[in-house]
């Protein structure tokens, strides 16, 4: 009985020795449990849809607006070159001067030939009238008379047929002085003194450029280009009636103060490079532009409607594509970050007072509110938040926020 009772007793001790062991444990458990995260200090933006101007880009090269071969168009030894090789010249200016004395021969022997036929009209003229004046007399037949009406006629003929030789050999003669039709850049000459040139073949004796204005060349994608136009079809963009402005940069981001407007567009693609081309007509009254240089071309003057702008550092990415947070309200009444996939458009270098901004294309409403400075503190979705009023001019340090790539 009393084996019975000392048992008992060490039973209740070993309980009592359980229950304070776990109250211990549970007691270092509370102690260790880590506090609640804090809010995330973020900056945020109340999205909204406004007007934004947009613009396109691309590269292209520069050519002349026009560009004329200059030709021999009689054959002749060439007598003298009278320009200055890569030079300007104006429309009219003497370039060569061929040998003149076969054809100042030619045009001797017809001018000669169509005083002869002058004459001979003359004659025929004055026997037609002495004939039919003796008609009344009855001196002469109908038949005589219409034989020499037809001498008559035949000489006017060969009259005619004169004048147009000798007009023929003037035009000849006057090709031996070759002239700029047009005001250009005078390339290098392909034959020199004492050179054949032959109006048949071999007749290229060098090119004439006009560069003021010029063309700049350029090709838009099929996928660009039917997305403008299913744009402007759904009245997503708006294009000035007078056409793109177009505004030149040198390939090292330059303005070469150059301007111009947009002038062709090509209905179809080009089997070549799989692009829509297209050509720029800009002016070049300084001369910095030159044939076959490559410019960036810019086009301005579409604007976007409704679209919904967000600031460069706003958009991240991850696996699935490019994303924002936005405030959310969670189940305890507090503010969250949601994670929200975009689809992002075009980019813009100021649009509604935000610098370096993309165009959202999907994925958000007006008034929807974007975390833009802040996100790298943002641990996971649903994290709590506590946001201000994002300002342009009073950013957050470039190391708060995640950087993301132009597409």
């Amino acid at each position: 009985m009393k084996t019975g009772k000392i048992l008992y007793a060490s039973l209740i001790f070993a309980m009592m020795a359980l229950v304070s062991a776990c109250d211990l444990i549970e007691a270092e458990e509370q102690q260790v449990a880590p506090p609640p995260m804090p809010p995330a200090n973020v900056a945020t933006l109340k999205v909204e849809a406004i007007d934004v101007d947009v613009e396109y880009e691309y590269v292209g090269q520069v050519s002349a607006s026009r560009e004329v071969e200059i030709r021999a168009r009689v054959t002749g030894i060439i007598e003298k070159r009278l320009y200055t090789e890569g030079s300007s010249v104006k429309a009219g200016s003497l370039l060569f001067q061929l040998e003149p004395s076969f054809y100042e021969v030619q045009l001797a022997q017809v001018e000669a030939e169509l005083s002869s036929a002058k004459a001979e009209l003359k004659r025929a003229e004055r026997e037609y009238r002495r004939l039919k004046g003796l008609t009344s007399k009855s001196l002469v037949t109908q038949n005589e008379i219409d034989n020499s009406e037809s001498v008559r006629e035949l000489a006017s003929a060969g009259v005619k047929l004169a004048q147009a030789r000798v007009k023929s050999a003037n035009i000849n003669l006057g090709y031996t002085q070759i002239t700029a039709p047009i005001d250009g850049i005078a390339g290098r000459a392909l034959k020199v003194e004492g050179g054949l040139a032959e109006a048949a073949s071999n007749s290229l004796l060098t090119t004439l450029a006009q560069t003021d204005p010029v063309y700049v060349n350029f090709g838009v994608s099929e996928s660009e280009q039917l997305g403008i136009r299913r744009d402007l079809r759904d009245s997503m963009l708006v294009i000035p009636s007078e056409g793109f402005n177009v505004v030149l940069f040198s390939s090292n981001g330059d303005d070469l103060l150059h301007r111009g407007k947009l002038e062709f567009q090509d209905y179809k693609i080009d089997s070549r490079t799989g692009n829509f081309s297209m050509r720029a007509t800009v002016g070049n009254t300084d001369g910095l532009l030159a044939p076959g240089q490559f410019v960036k071309v810019k086009l301005l003057g579409a604007v976007r409607t409704n679209a919904i702008v967000l600031p460069q550092r706003a958009v991240l990415d991850d696996p699935q594509g490019k994303f924002v947070y936005v405030v959310a309200q969670g189940e305890n009444g507090q503010l969250i970050a949601l994670k929200r996939q975009v689809v992002v458009g075009q980019w813009v270098d100021n649009a509604n007072g935000i610098e370096r901004a993309w165009i959202i294309r999907s994925g958000l409403q007006p008034d929807d509110e974007v975390v833009v400075d802040g996100t790298a503190r943002i641990f996971f979705p649903g994290m709590p938040l506590n946001p201000t009023p994002y300002q342009e001019t009073n950013r957050m340090p470039s190391g708060e926020s995640h950087s993301t790539s132009e597409q």
